[in-house]
């Protein structure tokens, strides 16, 4: 994705305040063997592209005064009410260099589960997104969880997953649960049902 921005001088909370009063936020850049640097960014434009997933886990391409670099989104700051952005937080990555991100996890398939078709099962999703290694052009978007195959009282753990090439899981353990399969109280699965006996025919009373 693509990001414009725009050089910045002034800083402190009275310059950030006219900034967002003219319609943009204030942001910085980091990282690297440059030193840090001021930013503005089209307010409204950031406020919608924060609603993005990929904005969030993708390498951004961000251009200043027609020159590009490559940055990844560490951190924003949101107005308690109002849709505004308060502040954006970018570093810059190198291509040969390794980068610790959150991706998000995308749980697929859960219909066609055991869990769910035989069992009226609910899925829940213990995690919602996972810290990875990877070189900045490896970054994956989301990383897919595959619910397909999940039975009632089963877990989708780590090691479970089919991961991108070059993207490496930064949790100690591979035995961490991602997602697991219960059935609610009160509910009764097919194979339940199926195998119930029916019910024998109520005896009629004598006249």
């Amino acid at each position: 994705m693509k990001v414009i921005a725009f050089n910045r001088t002034l800083q402190g909370s009275g310059a950030s305040r006219r900034l967002r009063n003219s319609g943009q936020a204030p942001g910085i850049i980091y990282g690297g063997s440059e030193a840090p640097a001021l930013i503005a960014l089209d307010g409204n434009a950031l406020y919608h592209a924060l609603k993005k997933e990929a904005f969030h886990g993708s390498v951004l391409e961000m251009e200043i005064d027609g020159a590009s670099q490559q940055v990844l989104l560490r951190d924003f700051q949101m107005h308690a009410f109002k849709q505004l952005v308060l502040h954006a937080d970018f570093q810059r990555v190198d291509a040969n260099s390794k980068v610790h991100k959150k991706i998000a996890l995308h749980f697929v398939n859960a219909d066609v589960s055991p869990a769910v078709k035989l069992h009226g099962a609910t899925i829940s999703h213990v995690m919602e997104s996972l810290d990875v290694s990877c070189l900045a052009n490896d970054l994956p978007e989301f990383i897919t969880v595959d619910l397909s195959t999940i039975d009632v009282g089963h877990s989708i753990h780590l090691n479970d997953l089919k991961l991108p090439n070059g993207v490496t899981p930064l949790k100690a353990s591979k035995n961490i649960t991602i997602a697991t399969a219960s059935v609610p109280a009160g509910v009764v699965s097919a194979e339940a049902t199926a195998e119930a006996p029916a019910a024998a025919p109520a005896k009629k009373g004598k006249k």
